[in-house]
């Protein structure tokens, strides 16, 4: 099971990174704790090879994967896929339980980093697919300027997940 240990510096803010190599087993770990202890959701690592080489399948083109740290340890991810045509696809976006909500911003600074990024990469659309029982995540969505969609407008080359069934635009 992952856990958050606590803080040893209190004052001391998460900071979001890009993507290094000596962070992929952390990494991973967060993200399957939340699908499958969390969320019930029945994937493992072996199932998201994805996040075994982070580096090869979303450094390309203008992709990237970040991740919060907070003292030492990853507390959230997010990555941007690029499906080409200036589209992507926003993917793994996760924040561990105790760094969730307003207080501590960590998924409104990845996704601000994610947005920036895709800005100055020349990215005129961010879509994403997430599961009906993420109703959290819906309102983060919509609240940062996110259109629901329906699946047929969803570009050609956008990795639709078995588990998705609610889809979002976002136009820079």
């Amino acid at each position: 099971m992952f856990e958050v240990k606590p803080a040893v510096k209190p004052t001391e803010k998460p900071e979001v990174r890009a993507f290094e190599a000596p962070y992929t087993d952390s990494i991973g770990a967060m993200i399957v704790s939340i699908q499958s202890e969390e969320y019930g959701i029945p994937i493992t690592l072996v199932d998201q090879p994805d996040l075994q080489n982070i580096e090869q399948f979303y450094q390309n083109g203008a992709g990237n994967f970040w991740f919060a740290e907070y003292c030492g340890q990853v507390v959230g991810s997010i990555a941007l896929l690029d499906i080409g045509h200036q589209q992507a696809a926003l993917r793994k976006m996760f924040v561990a339980k105790e760094f969730r909500g307003r207080e501590h911003g960590v998924a409104a600074m990845l996704l601000q980093t994610l947005i920036e990024w895709a800005r100055t990469h020349q990215i005129a659309e961010i879509y994403l697919g997430t599961t009906a029982q993420f109703l959290a995540a819906h309102r983060f969505y919509e609240k940062h300027g996110f259109i629901e969609i329906g699946r047929s407008t969803l570009p050609n080359a956008f990795p639709v997940m078995a588990i998705d069934s609610k889809f979002y635009r976002y136009t820079l």
